[in-house]
């Protein structure tokens, strides 16, 4: 029997997700994996339980799909066995904003925003009435970046990133923690299902999946909010924090700043 309960896992059937099933295994957590592709959930779920011996359930779901997002939502809800969610899946995209298929962004914000949030909701309100838990929401640099990458992407990121600062804010004291890691490029089956060819990036640009997600886990246990992987100073995040909370007493004021005023107003 586990002691550490069940880890949900979005998004299991390859790349991070696959990444975190294993080593969240090794750590004595028993697993339910979540994704389209039933065959790649079995054939992991098959190799984690020889490997370790933990229990291993696999769940088909399109959380591109309202119905299969609310199967998951309501297991989150109501399996008290669940103690960890990672909200891994998501999908990339190329191209600018101006030509994009509009089809395809729907599809991109409904699996990056919308079955994220509907998850994280589910497994808050589990958690926190049974005193413990953690969600982890997996966003990217690209969120602190945005010149820099495709329009939709970016944004669906930066949600990510500002809904677990929110999150962590309304239950971080009810005892959940809230984590959220921002990769870097990774390589993963994401960049060439968007068209993209990571081949083209610097070599020293491109982090290992199972680098990446040891060191999202070493975050994890220092209890931090958000772990950028690759980021060598943890004080470079805090100024960029306390340069944003700074700005905080001059956000909402009663009157314009002087420099929008026009002459002889």
């Amino acid at each position: 029997m586990s002691t550490k309960g069940t880890a949900l896992i979005t998004g299991a059937s390859s790349g991070i997700g696959a990444t975190y099933a294993d080593r969240l295994a090794k750590r004595g957590y028993d697993l339910l994996l979540v994704a389209r592709d039933k065959d790649r959930l079995d054939k992991l779920a098959a190799e984690l339980r020889d490997k370790t011996g933990v229990n291993v359930e696999v769940l088909k779901a399109d959380l591109t799909i309202k119905a299969d997002v609310t199967v998951v939502a309501e297991r989150l809800r109501h399996d008290a066995s669940i103690t960890l969610l990672l909200n891994n899946a998501g999908i990339a995209a190329n191209g600018s904003l101006a030509e994009a298929n509009l089809d395809e962004a729907d599809r991109l914000v409904q699996l990056n925003i919308v079955a994220l949030t509907h998850l994280a909701s589910a497994a808050a309100a589990s958690f926190v009435k049974n005193g413990r838990g953690t969600i982890v929401n997996v966003a990217s640099v690209v969120a602190m970046l945005p010149e820099r990458f495709n329009a939709v992407y970016t944004a669906s990121k930066a949600y990510v990133l500002s809904l677990t600062q929110s999150l962590h804010a309304e239950i971080g004291e009810k005892g959940v923690h809230v984590q959220a890691v921002l990769p870097g490029a990774t390589r993963t089956e994401i960049w060439e299902r968007a068209g993209i060819d990571l081949n083209a990036f610097p070599p020293e640009m491109v982090m290992d999946v199972n680098e990446l997600v040891d060191a999202a886990l070493a975050g994890l246990d220092q209890k931090e909010l958000i772990t950028i992987p690759s980021l060598s100073s943890a004080a470079d995040w805090d100024a960029l924090v306390n340069a944003r909370l700074a700005l905080g007493p001059n956000l909402s004021l009663q009157h314009a700043a002087a420099r929008y005023k026009t002459t002889g107003a």
